[in-house]
């Protein structure tokens, strides 16, 4: 079987590395952009793209418009890890607000039925550092996992392609089986 290939936007996240590695570990093969390089279209030897965190607001439209028109033109599957969903999910109409700054293991409820949580409890500890939170899925989207204060831990577009994390998933052993659920969806 042929190695998969993911292609890693890098937003500015300090975790980088570890993001690769997970999913290396996965099998997967990784090569990393920045957001300011996204190509108009897909290079055809990846089979998934991956948004990493962020340090610039993901209300920032006109910076993130090659990033958003990358991912909603592709036809792969794609994960937004923390800001990386935050950018989706405001580039298609979705609110954040600010809300308590979190940093560390918290506790996210997550719907069992969705094929990335297969590896998972009902109950997963997920490693979050920020205090932006989703407060609604956006219209072609729906929460899939919530928490405390996070009514969007999880989102899943409607037609099953686009999948965001509000943690930080390439730290704590549930966000690496969580990452494994969406590995089996695109090797």
């Amino acid at each position: 079987m042929a190695t998969s290939r993911v292609l890693v936007v890098n937003n500015g996240t300090l975790s980088l590395k570890q993001l690769r590695k997970r999913f290396e570990q996965l099998g997967s093969e990784t090569d990393t952009i920045d957001a300011a390089s996204a190509p108009a279209r897909l290079d055809p030897r990846y089979q998934a793209i991956v948004l990493s965190g962020t340090k610039v607001r993901a209300f920032d439209s006109d910076y993130y418009r090659p990033l958003i028109d990358l991912v909603m033109g592709a036809k792969v599957p794609v994960f937004g890890i923390c800001g990386g969903m935050q950018i989706i999910a405001v580039a298609n109409g979705g609110q954040l607000a600010e809300g308590p700054q979190r940093v560390g293991g918290y506790d996210v409820q997550v719907d069992k039925e969705e094929p990335i949580f297969s590896y998972v409890k009902p109950t997963v500890t997920v490693f979050h550092r920020h205090t932006l939170y989703l407060q609604a899925a956006p219209a072609g989207f729906r929460s899939i996992g919530r928490s405390e204060h996070a009514p969007v831990e999880f989102l899943r577009s409607d037609d099953g392609r686009i999948f965001g994390a509000q943690a930080h998933l390439e730290f704590r052993n549930d966000g690496m089986e969580i990452l494994r659920g969406f590995a089996e969806i695109y090797q």
